[in-house]
């Protein structure tokens, strides 16, 4: 049945086994497509410098991936809503592999504008990563909701962690065919965003999405509740969800900002490429390495107070990393801990924004999740550069600790909210 009729629902007795198949398929290319954004993103800001010449426009390049995220996101969400997930992921890893060539060629040319058009198609491999953990929750039981998310999100952490660790043998690849060795990464990431996207349009089927839709009540089923504007409404009809979007939102900015700028800010204190390959190594590790005590946690505490959690490990990871001066050491346990702070905040935040919304709008409002998130996080990463050059890099922790206390006291008056209703 599930072969012959991939948009069909399944039996509940197939459904296990179908689970456990999408979400193999799903940590294989989230390993894959972590192992190419990590290998690329880890010399961006270098890279960046060098082209324009100027440490202050280099936070640009990081800002511009997270901006093409941004601006991809709501697209991909449109055509997931549409036709699946399979072939808005299929895209999205195809537009990061052109991504990365532009990338290549604006580095050979010293061309900076090219560099950041390029930076933004790149952009579109990280929209797949993140659009990956909600295909996980289309299957999955509301009670195991976080951790099928916090799952694949761990599947990034081996990619994800070899990708920096990478970048030097990646620059030495390429450095008789005349591209810049902070450059070569590129090369690397978009070979495997093309096999990530030849595994997903092979392997992922039936599609996750279409199949959760299927088996949805048949009031749940009509079209006019998918669109972005029906997603849109659904936030705003739920107190929780605008909490999720928020939580969202606000830790991936703090991470961005703070993680984007630094390998400048070590190489100002005399770290090789080798010892921020580490150091960023580490946090990517803090980030996805955990997310599945974070869903355990999250399924089992409740959304709210791992929302909690992740605004005080943020707020411990700035101070840590703020305060760092010369010490690498300490550095490196502040990226550490803004990992994690950041893996509980985006798995918490994503299955309360899942569990708050009906089926028809949960494509179209994580899609704008998304949006929001990058969008967010593009505002800062293009603030951060700024920050660190005009005042320093402990002025921009001190920024990213401050953004946290919005979103502390929404986290606060949600959880009385419910306190009120329920008691």
């Amino acid at each position: 049945m599930t072969a012959a009729c991939p948009d069909a629902a399944v039996a509940e007795s197939e459904l296990p086994a179908l689970r456990r198949r999408i979400n193999t398929v799903l940590v294989v290319s989230q390993i894959l497509g972590g192992l190419g954004v990590a290998t690329g993103i880890a010399l961006a800001a270098v890279l960046a410098k060098q082209v324009s010449g100027t440490e202050a426009l280099s936070g640009l390049a990081p800002t511009a991936t997270v901006t093409g995220t941004a601006l991809l996101s709501v697209p991909l969400a449109a055509l997931m809503t549409s036709r699946g997930r399979r072939p808005g992921l299929v895209l999205a890893y195809v537009i990061g592999a052109i991504g990365a060539g532009v990338v290549v060629l604006a580095a050979v040319i010293s061309n900076f504008p090219l560099l950041l058009v390029g930076m933004a198609g790149f952009g579109a491999a990280s929209s797949a990563n993140l659009q990956a953990r909600f295909a996980a929750a289309d299957l999955a039981e509301p009670e195991r909701r976080a951790r099928a998310i916090s799952t694949v999100v761990w599947a990034t952490t081996i990619g994800a962690v070899l990708g920096p660790n990478i970048a030097s043998p990646a620059g030495r690849s390429v450095s008789g065919l005349g591209i810049p060795a902070a450059a070569g990464p590129f090369v690397w990431s978009a070979g495997v965003f093309l096999v990530s996207a030849v595994l997903v349009s092979v392997l992922l089927r039936p599609d996750p999405l279409l199949t959760a839709r299927a088996m949805a009540p048949a009031e749940e089923q009509h079209p006019e509740g998918r669109s972005l504007r029906a997603g849109v409404r659904a936030v705003r009809a739920s107190p929780r969800a605008r909490l999720a979007l928020v939580t969202v939102a606000v830790s991936h900015t703090a991470m961005v900002s703070i993680m984007s700028m630094t390998p400048v800010a070590l190489s100002h204190h005399g770290a090789s490429i080798q010892l921020i390959g580490l150091v960023i190594s580490g946090h990517i590790a803090g980030m996805y390495a955990f997310s599945p005590l974070m869903g355990w946690l999250s399924d089992r505490l409740g959304r709210l107070s791992v929302i909690g959690l992740a605004v005080g490990l943020l707020c411990f990871a700035a101070l840590l990393a703020g305060t760092a001066g010369d010490s690498h050491g300490q550095t490196a346990a502040g990226l550490f801990v803004l990992g994690l702070g950041w893996s509980a905040g985006l798995v918490s935040g994503s299955a309360l924004l899942t569990d708050s919304v009906p089926q028809p709008a949960r494509a179209a409002v994580q899609g704008l999740s998304d949006l929001t998130m990058n969008t967010a996080a593009g505002v800062g990463g293009a603030a951060a550069g700024l920050i660190v050059a005009q005042a320093s890099y402990g002025w921009l922790n001190a920024t990213g600790a401050c953004l946290l206390l919005p979103l502390a006291a929404l986290a606060l008056f949600t959880r009385r909210g419910k306190a009120a209703l329920t008691g």
